[in-house]
Formats: structure tokens, C-alpha cells, sequence
């Protein structure tokens, strides 16, 4: 499927930020037998002072810029053409969640996308027994990790209530799930942590998700949002699946792919320190136009 995206993110500044620099994750990846991106843009004003693109630990493409003079506002203005590929349908080949250690046990590479990088907590989540007991409830213990998966994922969409001005961006998965509501940063963090908890090495992918509007309705350019979900290692024969608790189905042809990590901090689609004082406004906006 072929898709047209466009992105804009502003920031308006009380006071003009005399110094700034900034971490960028906001190029859609190009993932072979995945994702194929075929022409991408980056416009950003004012102009930094540098600007230099490279490539994360985890494989995603950053744009690191920095500005040495005062300046009120920033956009950041993304266009691209993205061929994206429908996940082949597979049967749960997933070895018994009571053999996955010995399946970790297997693998011996650290490899950026190995499983050993997402077992544990990282900086944004943190293995509460909350979330460990949560899963135990609603899963088998003779399930399939695949399974396993699926049933956490379908559990928290009906738990868990999609709530736009529940939480902030600054929100721990555990409020957020205590509280039991939130926006897809959240469900993804909350999975995440549930899947830890039972030894299923799962990451956070950013992207963006085509969406339909209800029938007869008119599409609205630019309503839609950057998007969040989880990554799950099920066993070696199997390997990543990927599970969209927001919306409770596996990740297929809608789903762009951004950048991967562990957590949010990892993929971050703005990063950065600035030199300033008062408070800011920031507002986006995303295009996905099907072909």
C-alpha cells in the first residue's frame, strides 16, 4: 500500500529560546520486506545553525540540530512517499510461555534488535508486580506466547479507557494504569510492562496509523496524530510480532513504521534541551493519504 504522509509539529515560545539543540525521530524507516521509503523531506525553520543526520543504536534515522541564536518558534514540516507491505498471515508457530527461557537462553547475539535489550525495565518502565498480576489473570499459563500476546492486548483495550486529556506525556505507565485510562502512549507503556513482567521481551514502535473515517463522513486532512504500539519477541522461531493494544488488533498494512526502541525515550519524535524561560505551545497535525 502506498501512502502520502505529512507532518507538522510548531512550538511557540513565551520568551525567545537563545540556545536549543534537538534529537529528531520523525522520517519514516525503511524496513526491508517491511516498509520502503521511497523519497522523504525534513524541513525545518528557522534554519538551525547545524544540522547533522545519522542513524540510532536501534537503527532509526535521527536528525540532530542545534541553533546558537535567539529564536521564538520552530516547525518542523515532514513529507513522504512510503510503499508499506501487509504482514503475511502465519500460524502460532510460538513455543509454551513455560519455555521461554529457555528460548532467551538460545540467543547469544546483542544485536540492536535482539530480545536481551527489552527484558527488563528501562527508563520509562518500570516491572511493578501491578502489572505482572494483571497479566497472570487474563492469560493461560499453558498459553503460546503469540497467544499470550493477544489476550494481554485485548484485555487492556477493554479496561483501559482511550482518554485524550487523561495523561500528559510525562505520565508513568503505572498512573496510567491505576487510573485506567489514557492515550496510546500509555496502553503501549502499560503492555509493555505487562509483558516483562511475564518474561516476554516486548519494545515501543512510533508511527503513524491510517485512519477511516465512519461512513459518509468526510475525511479531515490533518486530524490525525502520531501513533504508538508494542513489539513482541515470540520465540525464535517466530520472532517480533507486532500488537496494537489502542485498537486491539495486530499491526498490518495501516500501521507506518518510525523508529523502534524500548521505551518512548528511545523514539521520541522531538528531543532536546533549549535555553529559555516561561512556558511553551506546541501543536501537530498528520496527513496519511492512501494511493
Amino acid at each position: 500500500m502506498l501512502y502520502d504522509i505529512t507532518l507538522s509539529i510548531t512550538y511557540e515560545y513565551e520568551s525567545p529560546a537563545d540556545a536549543g539543540r534537538h534529537a529528531l525521530r520523525l522520517m519514516p524507516a525503511a524496513i526491508h520486506g517491511e516498509q520502503r521509503l521511497i523519497v522523504g523531506s525534513l524541513d525545518i525553520d528557522p534554519l538551525p545553525e547545524e544540522r547533522f543526520d545519522r542513524v540510532d543504536f536501534f537503527a532509526n534515522a535521527v536528525t540532530d540540530i542545534a541553533y546558537r541564536a535567539p529564536h521564538s518558534n520552530i516547525a518542523f514540516n515532514l513529507h513522504a512517499r512510503i510503499d508499506r507491505t501487509a504482514a503475511p498471515v502465519s500460524l502460532d508457530i510460538s513455543p509454551p510461555l513455560s519455555q521461554m527461557q529457555q528460548e532467551l537462553a538460545s540467543i547469544r547475539s546483542m544485536a540492536p534488535y535482539e530480545p536481551v535489550h527489552f527484558m527488563d525495565g528501562s527508563p520509562r518502565i518500570t516491572l511493578d508486580p501491578a502489572f505482572t498480576n494483571y497479566a497472570l489473570d487474563v492469560i493461560d499459563r499453558n498459553t503460546t506466547v503469540q497467544a499470550a500476546v493477544e489476550a494481554i492486548g485485548q484485555a487492556l483495550h477493554r479496561d483501559i479507557a482511550f482518554d485524550a486529556e487523561a495523561t500528559t506525556v510525562e505520565t508513568t505507565a503505572l498512573d496510567a494504569f491505576t487510573n485506567r485510562h489514557g492515550v496510546c502512549q500509555d496502553f503501549t507503556h502499560i503492555m509493555i510492562s505487562c509483558l516483562r513482567g511475564i518474561g516476554i521481551p516486548a519494545g515501543y514502535v512510533s508511527g503513524f496509523l491510517r485512519t477511516i473515517p465512519p461512513e459518509g463522513a468526510t475525511r479531515l486532512e490533518g486530524a490525525d496524530a502520531m501513533h504508538a504500539w508494542v513489539r513482541a519477541w515470540c520465540g525464535v522461531e517466530i520472532g517480533w510480532v507486532e500488537y496494537d493494544p489502542t485498537n486491539a488488533l495486530r499491526v498490518g498494512q495501516d500501521h507506518i513504521v518510525v523508529a523502534r526502541g524500548r521505551d518512548y525515550g528511545d523514539v521520541a519524535p522531538v528531543k532536546g534541551v533549549l535555553r529559555s524561560s516561561g512556558g511553551q505551545k506546541t501543536d501537530q497535525s498528520v496527513d496519511v493519504v492512501p494511493l
